[in-house]
């Protein structure tokens, strides 16, 4: 991932070294329980490892490691304030693990991880670094890793930008989910399932994308004949098609 100017990251990191306390004062909230959900429901399994970016104080990493009590959770964030926060207020929880990292130099050492998940963070990371972003979560992933990815609707952002600036981070940019799709599936990923929705207003004010490694399909299971036939039916009573 290409490295932010200096003088970019340093404006970056003192914002949300700042922003750390406000996030203690906040706690868990309707995003939080939204995300883990969904997360959840795309395949999360017990002893799946994880690898959360851009985790601020580790709200959505505690939430996950509740789930994964024989597997592991990474949380990175490029705020060194908010990470000893974090290695603070979750030190119970042993399967979590906390590090300062804006991604550009991430390397494992080949160690690989089941979801990547990144939980309202990309629309704060300048769009010309996604791609290598995602190429570098690529060299994390093997072939049933899943992206889980939640931000804020491009359009619902935009309203803020023009209505409620003051209430921005230091970063906040609407994103075209057209090319978020082509930087992910440019390395190796599949889009499974996209959905914008309502969570704090009616407008539907975000998003969320899974995407699965695109391995080769190795047969073609055709769905039972009774369950087509219930569908089509079901869909012929609720339109009133009689034909």
């Amino acid at each position: 991932m290409q490295t932010p100017k200096p003088e970019q990251k340093e404006q970056v990191v003192s914002f949300y070294d700042q922003f750390a306390e406000k996030q203690q004062q906040t706690g868990i909230n309707s995003r939080h329980l939204s995300i883990l959900a969904k997360v959840k429901d795309a395949g999360l399994q017990a002893g799946h490892r994880i690898l959360e970016v851009g985790c601020g104080i580790g709200t959505v990493s505690h939430l996950l490691a509740t789930q994964v009590p024989n597997g592991k959770v990474l949380a990175v964030d490029i705020s060194p304030e908010s990470i000893e926060k974090a290695k603070v207020l979750w030190k119970a929880q042993t399967n979590l693990k906390f590090e300062v990292s804006d991604m550009s130099d991430f390397d494992k050492n080949g160690q690989t991880f089941d979801f990547f998940v990144f939980p309202d963070v990309l629309e704060h990371i300048p769009v010309d670094q996604h791609f290598r972003l995602f190429q570098n979560i690529s060299k994390h992933a093997h072939t049933d890793s899943v992206i889980f990815i939640h931000i804020p609707s491009p359009r619902y952002l935009q309203w803020m930008i023009e209505n409620e600036p003051q209430k921005l981070q230091v970063i906040d940019q609407p994103l075209d989910s057209g090319d978020l799709i082509k930087s992910i599936t440019a390395n190796g990923f599949f889009l499974e399932k996209m959905e914008t929705y309502p969570l704090f207003y009616d407008e539907k004010d975000y998003q969320y994308f899974i995407f699965r490694a695109a391995k080769p399909l190795q047969s073609s299971t055709p769905r039972s004949k009774w369950a087509v036939l219930l569908e089509r039916i079901r869909i012929r009573l609720k339109y009133g098609l009689t034909k």
